[in-house]
């Protein structure tokens, strides 16, 4: 009998156990998680039309005319088979004398599976799909019509299959494979399955692979994805707990100290959603644990003022405060903004300072020599309660007297290793974090669903804010293109001012000083492959001051200027000597001009769906309602163009992020993938199985309070050891 350990070449043989490594599987339970992608059936052909171009596919087809003919070049012989779905065709192309071997066995009226990449050409009848020597199977009939129509219905699983591996074959090792597979354990407790009625392990991998119907597949596909959900949840439940056991210094709020005078300074009133959360991150940051919490809210929810309120509770406690941001125009402008906030709670020990007031402090990269020293001392003494930088904040010669709480803004530009070096500065335990976001990725939204972090969410957003509409304009379309420069004159002749932004700098692209690079997010963003290069803001610039804008007020802003430069440009654009501001992403995130009510994005479609949403949450935020025109040059219909389409349509933040979800995948949840490419789920998905992963968290919570060793559960502990190696090990570790 074959267990699941066993190496596949001992149960399919050496050549076949070959071709499968190329799918990275090697032992008999590899093979039988390579699920089918899908299900096709004798009686049903595949939908031709949707085929896209570069795809390997499987399709189940139906021949309708075949041609050969010679040619004079080598190799001498060409065969074209053309096969159908009834609606769409698709040309099966074979070259050479073996092109006569599927000219015999692929007649009209033939029904088959043909597997290849699909290529497109061009031919006098316009643009034809086609496969060049593709893999193929025939599908024969068979007589009398019960055992017709039962071969007819029958599933035939379509398997993710690669070049020099077709479905079938890899179908075919997976039938050796369980007609001796022995399943002796099964690491879902036999208790869970019955809670849940759920199948067994080998009842599983027989429906899955060999489903009578699609009801059976769908039961086998339900406990396989319990199997990924309790496993996963298992892992999480052992690090929540081993990190609840973790020392924190507590930090309870204080009744006289800043804190109070703060809030008795605001100049408006907090939402009750900024009051919840407040509490429930006061409740976390006096107790003895670190906290580790996910502060979600959408463009211009307030999310600032909780995190500046955290960071003066600790401070009021006898520690300091870290807040990390990912550009350097970003952490100046926190800088500037919490010493505005703070007024002479911020000038602590220089005249006219509040009597229990601090400093705050701000590094960055690029900082004057004078400047930096006097940080780094107001940090290591601790006089500076609240620090303010980039990722200058890493290195090694920033050292803090007591770190308390870490607040990390927009944490998706911060790799693992860069949040963990600035954790490991604290003394005496862990510092609590915090972390801020306001369009969550696909990981941070995998890892909140998944049970990794305490959310708290603010949906509500502050009195004063305007609308803001938002509208795709296709550059070859001249009117709208017009029509948009027409607008920011507009704006500007009524007193306001416009944000012009571009994915480039220009002229040689670099390091830009800070993490974001001025350059977009392009994981999602298709069809950039084969285009002209991304316009640039120094390109784009004196087009402008040149063109349609020419007796504005324009500047530029992009990473590689220096940053006083970059801060006197901000200080400009906010004090209104600015008209229209053109930059690259460096605007992403964080700034706040209320007088800024119009913003055009250069080719938008090479942006992702987050990045649209913050640099289009730069405008309306004062009284005046906001317009945000997502220039591109991409398709109707496109991908691409579906996706501006979806960020015009709505400006909920959490509605986006499911958006990328469903483009990008959750990512590895257990390493270091962003984009899920390399995920270790194959069947289990956020958006459609919720209900599976809370199930599986709260029984793997219970499962972990009973038995933390799992002891009691070797198949359990040996899957989770299997699952996650070193590498996955450590980072769950540092996240």
């Amino acid at each position: 009998m074959t267990t699941l350990d066993a190496p596949l070449v001992k149960v399919v043989g050496a050549k076949a156990a070959k071709k499968l490594v190329a799918l990275d599987l090697h032992t008999a339970g590899d093979l039988l998680r390579h699920y089918p992608r899908r299900y096709a059936q004798r009686g049903e052909l595949t939908d031709l039309i949707g085929l896209a171009e570069g795809e390997y596919v499987t399709v189940m087809a139906e021949v309708e005319k075949v041609q050969g003919r010679k040619i004079t070049k080598r190799p001498g012989y060409i065969l074209e088979v053309v096969v159908t779905d009834g609606r769409g065709r698709l040309t099966l192309t074979f070259f050479g004398t073996g092109a006569r071997v599927p000219e015999r066995e692929l007649p009209p009226g033939t029904r088959g599976l043909f597997a290849g990449k699909v290529s497109f050409y061009r031919s006098g009848q316009g643009i034809k799909r086609q496969l060049v020597h593709p893999e193929y199977k025939a599908v024969s009939a068979r007589e009398g019509t019960d055992a017709a129509r039962e071969f007819a219905e029958e599933l035939i699983p379509v398997y993710p299959a690669t070049k020099g591996l077709t479905s079938w074959q890899i179908g075919d090792c997976v039938r050796m494979v369980l007609d001796t597979m022995d399943v002796d354990t099964d690491s879902l407790p036999e208790p869970v399955r019955r809670r849940h009625r759920l199948l067994g392990l080998a009842e599983a991998y027989e429906g899955i692979h060999r489903p009578a119907d699609m009801a059976e597949a769908g039961r086998a596909r339900k406990r396989l994805k319990w199997d990924e959900a309790f496993v996963l949840q298992t892992a999480l439940a052992r690090r929540r707990r081993d990190a609840s056991a973790l020392p924190a210094t507590p930090r309870p709020p204080r009744k006289d100290g800043m804190l109070t005078e703060f809030d008795e300074r605001l100049p408006f009133e907090l939402t009750g959603g900024q009051r919840a959360v407040g509490e429930e991150i006061a409740a976390d940051l006096a107790r003895e644990h670190p906290m580790h919490r996910l502060l979600q809210g959408d463009v211009g929810a307030g999310k600032t003022i909780v995190g500046v309120r955290a960071m003066l509770q600790v401070v009021d406690a006898g520690g300091q405060a870290a807040l990390l941001a990912p550009t350097e125009v970003l952490a100046q402008q926190h800088h500037r903004s919490i010493v505005s906030m703070l007024g002479p709670l911020a000038e602590a020990g220089r005249l006219g300072g509040a009597e229990h007031g601090t400093r705050v402090a701000l590094l960055t990269g690029s900082q004057g020599a004078k400047a930096r020293r006097e940080g780094l001392l107001d940090a290591a003494s601790g006089a500076a309660g609240i620090v303010v930088g980039t990722h200058a904040l890493l290195q090694e010669h920033v050292q803090f007297a007591d770190l308390g709480l870490v607040v990390i803004d927009e944490q998706h530009r911060f790799g693992v290793e860069q949040r963990d070096a600035l954790r490991e500065k604290a003394t005496g335990g862990r510092p609590h974090v915090l972390v801020m976001t306001a369009t969550p990725i696909p990981r941070t939204v995998a890892m909140t669903v998944y049970g990794d972090l305490d959310t708290s969410s603010l949906t509500q957003l502050p009195a004063g804010r305007s609308p803001i509409a938002t509208h795709v304009v296709p550059s070859a379309n001249r009117a709208y293109w017009n029509r948009a420069w027409e607008r920011i004159r507009e704006e500007v002749a009524g007193g306001r001012q416009a944000y012009v932004v571009c994915p480039r700098i220009g002229e040689t692209e670099g390091d830009e000083g800070d993490l974001s690079a001025g350059e977009p997010d392009t994981e999602g963003a298709e069809g950039t492959e084969g285009r002209r290069p991304p316009l640039a803001v120094l390109d784009v610039a004196p087009k402008l001051s040149e063109g349609p804008l020419h007796d504005l007020r324009i500047e530029v802003l992009h990473g590689r200027l220096h940053p006083d430069d970059k801060d006197a440009v901000m200080r400009r654009f906010g004090a209104g000597e600015i008209d229209v501001l053109i930059a690259t992403t460096v605007i992403e995130v964080g700034v706040d001009v209320p007088n800024a009510t119009v913003m055009v994005v250069m080719d938008a479609d090479r942006f992702g769906v987050s990045q649209l949403h913050q640099l289009r949450g730069r405008v309306g935020r004062g009284r005046h309602p906001g317009l945000c025109l997502l220039v591109t040059d991409a398709d109707e219909g496109s991908k691409a163009r579906e996706r501006l389409d979806a960020v015009a349509s709505t400006l909920d933040g959490f509605e986006l992020s499911r958006l990328d979800l469903e483009q990008r995948r959750e990512g590895d949840v257990l390493g270091e993938s962003q984009s899920g490419r390399r995920s270790s789920l194959r069947l289990l998905t956020l958006l459609r199985d919720e209900e599976i992963i809370n199930a599986a968290r709260a029984e793997a919570g219970a499962l972990v309070e009973q038995d933390p060793e799992l002891a009691d559960h070797p198949a359990l502990a040996a899957e989770l050891a299997a699952l996650i190696d070193e590498e996955r090990a450590e980072y769950l570790d540092k996240t």
